[in-house]
């Protein structure tokens, strides 16, 4: 009797180990993208089913901040979505997205010089706001979080919008026929 319950442990030990080997494996195969270069890693899948002339216009809701001196993985989001449907073969002018930030996301959208004060160090969401903007990405603010926060626009990357509220954001994007990415 006192062989099974090792027989268990040992049955589980090697399922957890098969299963990291298969996390690992999956991890490598994520690639960066030919369109927002450095950021948004995607794997190839071959069985995918969008269709090449596939249209996009999609908003992401963001409203947690990273750590500092980390990437907003949800901002990261972003370019994986322009990359890995580009590598699919959708066209890349067929993608049109918005990314809203509110709550204490919104000090991710700071310029180096805020983000200095407030973190001792550069933003490094800076340089994929830029290229995500680049790529026709609209980035817009929450007034009403900038408001509760005390922050100006003259604080943020150049290029960020300013709305009345994220809600209003995203009911006008919604009027432009953006659907909300659920994260």
């Amino acid at each position: 009797m006192q062989k099974i319950p090792h027989l268990k442990t040992t049955l589980f030990a090697i399922f957890i180990l098969m299963l990291s080997a298969t996390s690992s494996a999956q991890v490598s195969s994520f690639k960066d993208g030919s369109v927002i270069i450095g950021f948004g890693k995607s794997a190839a899948i071959s069985t995918h089913t969008v269709q090449k002339d596939a249209k996009f216009k999609v908003a992401f809701d963001v409203a947690n901040s990273s750590e500092s001196g980390q990437i907003n993985r949800k901002f990261d989001s972003l370019a994986r979505f322009i990359n890995m449907h580009v590598a699919g073969g959708v066209k890349k002018e067929n993608i049109q997205l918005a990314l809203v930030v509110h709550g204490k996301a919104i000090f991710d959208l700071f310029d180096n010089e805020s983000y200095q004060k407030k973190y001792s160090l550069d933003n490094p969401n800076k340089p994929l706001l830029q290229a995500l903007m680049q790529n026709n990405v609209r980035v817009i603010l929450c007034g009403q979080s900038a408001a509760a926060n005390e922050v100006d626009i003259s604080q943020l990357v150049k290029g960020t919008e300013v709305e009345l509220s994220a809600m209003t954001a995203h009911a006008l994007l919604q009027q432009e026929g953006y659907t909300v990415n659920p994260f």
